[in-house]
């Protein structure tokens, strides 16, 4: 397979590539402010399902026989595994046992995916200032996840929420290279909705089967108790942001600044999320960073710095 070949780096594009971010900063505050309310799978599938019922009049026709959805199934069905039910029900279910400044610089860890997932995959070179930026993040990563406390690199053990999001970031890492391929039919492709609400619509049933799973197969393993709902305003004002915001806004734009930039350029943006979550967390949930978030946030920074010196 030939390597892709990308446009630079634009201001239009620099700012797809912010707001995405800053809408998922947001996503991390407040999906911990909800993981008290209503379990992760059943959160992350009611988003999507309002993010359906937002597209649907936008983009109907791609439910059409003959619109190229079905007879490329594979490929959608793929992408919502990834981006619609993989990624994000694994941060939600991160953000039950880690604080959202922890789940963003974990994910912070996401160049290195984006690297070595485009070289394996998608014969895309790795570059020295790309590898160096990788490392810092990568190094920010291991402050957070060690307090900034070098005799913990030995002790060093993950909470369950910090092994759930480096997983997440591997799988978005996929996805985001699979946006590249631009294997579905133009007329979806060419419509941003029709693009986002084909995924979904292959997403909300991997969804609900993980949903499924929460509400009947985990209790019983587990030997814990049922899930439970805890509706009030709040709740539903989360979810509509999650579904709005976070959802079709960012992933339009995401997926607008990775076709042109690239996912590689493109994940070093994404280290923007922790700075931002950082902010909102310590206005809303009363957890102001500490000491060793300063040092990591810095790592992240010097990230974006060399990396984009390719550009």
């Amino acid at each position: 397979m030939s390597a892709p070949h990308f446009a630079p780096l634009t201001l239009g594009t620099a700012a797809l590539l912010t707001i995405a971010p800053l809408l998922w900063a947001g996503n991390a505050v407040v999906g911990r402010l909800a993981a008290d309310w209503i379990p992760p799978m059943s959160f992350n599938f009611l988003r999507w399902l309002l993010a359906f019922a937002i597209l649907l009049p936008l983009a109907a026709w791609v439910l059409r026989r003959h619109s190229g959805l079905w007879q490329h199934w594979r490929r959608f069905a793929l992408l919502g595994l990834l981006a619609i039910a993989g990624y994000n029900s694994l941060q939600y279910l991160a953000l039950h046992t880690s604080t959202p400044i922890n789940v963003t610089l974990v994910a912070a860890s996401m160049p290195v995916w984006m690297l070595l997932i485009g070289r394996l995959f998608f014969a895309a070179a790795i570059t020295r200032q790309a590898l160096v930026g990788a490392a810092l993040s990568l190094l920010g990563v291991l402050v957070v996840l060690t307090h900034g406390e070098v005799q913990r690199i030995v002790q060093l053990q993950l909470v369950a929420g910090d092994a759930w999001m480096l997983l997440a970031a591997c799988v978005w890492a996929l996805y985001s290279w699979l946006l590249t391929r631009r294997d579905e039919p133009a007329p979806i492709r060419a419509d941003w909705s029709a693009f986002l609400l084909a995924q979904i619509i292959f997403g909300l049933f991997w969804s609900a089967a993980l949903t499924a799973g929460e509400w009947w197969l985990w209790p019983g393993a587990t030997g814990t108790a049922t899930p439970t709902i805890d509706w009030s305003w709040g709740l539903v004002a989360v979810l509509v942001f999650v579904a709005v915001g976070p959802g079709v806004i960012a992933y339009r734009f995401w997926g607008e600044g990775v076709q042109r930039a690239g996912p590689t350029v493109a994940s070093f943006f994404s280290n923007l999320t922790p700075l931002l979550a950082a902010l909102m967390s310590a206005a809303l949930l009363g957890e102001p960073p500490q000491a060793f978030h300063a040092v990591a946030f810095a790592l992240i920074v010097a990230g974006i710095v060399v990396s984009s010196l390719r550009r």
